[in-house]
């Protein structure tokens, strides 16, 4: 068991005791919502990690290495960047391919790059962001956010290196 696999059983735990001790059978609806939930999301998990599975078996490790490798440069940052902004999909999607990419060969600082990002600068994102907040709101935060990725990249290869 894995420490967020355990982070996440200490609240499950506590909420299903406390469900259970209720006595009106909520701790039967939670774990039937959960079950719903987890069938909906099923499919998109699924076709996620066989995604991730061709990608770590089909792309090519030295290509890859080029491209957002240690030895990339500013220019695997800008790429990293631009990647993060333009990968679609949630944490349960996007963080294991971005792993699977960092085991694959991208530099570290790449990888904060990627990860920095897609966190902060999705693209998708911004438009719900802007359809919802307002586009000022998002421009502004959008100039105000788009150097840090690649300032976090650069401090993780200075201060760390560009390995793991």
């Amino acid at each position: 068991m894995n420490l967020a696999t355990f982070t996440l059983l200490i609240p499950a735990g506590i909420l299903f005791a406390y469900a259970w001790r209720r006595g009106d059978g909520s701790h039967r609806r939670g774990l039937a919502k959960g079950g719903r939930t987890l069938l909906s999301v099923l499919p998109l998990l699924l076709l996620a990690f066989t995604t991730i599975g061709y990608v770590s078996v089909l792309l090519p490790q030295e290509g890859l290495q080029n491209l957002m490798g240690p030895d990339s440069g500013w220019r695997g940052l800008l790429r990293a960047q631009g990647m993060g902004m333009l990968m679609p999909g949630g944490p349960y999607v996007v963080l294991p391919l971005i792993s699977t990419l960092y085991q694959l060969g991208t530099g570290l600082g790449a990888t904060i790059t990627l990860v920095t990002s897609w966190s902060s600068l999705s693209l998708l994102n911004a438009l719900w962001e802007a359809h919802f907040i307002g586009w000022r709101f998002t421009l502004i935060r959008w100039t105000l956010l788009l150097p840090f990725p690649l300032l976090v990249g650069l401090l993780a290869e200075a201060w760390f290196g560009g390995t793991s």
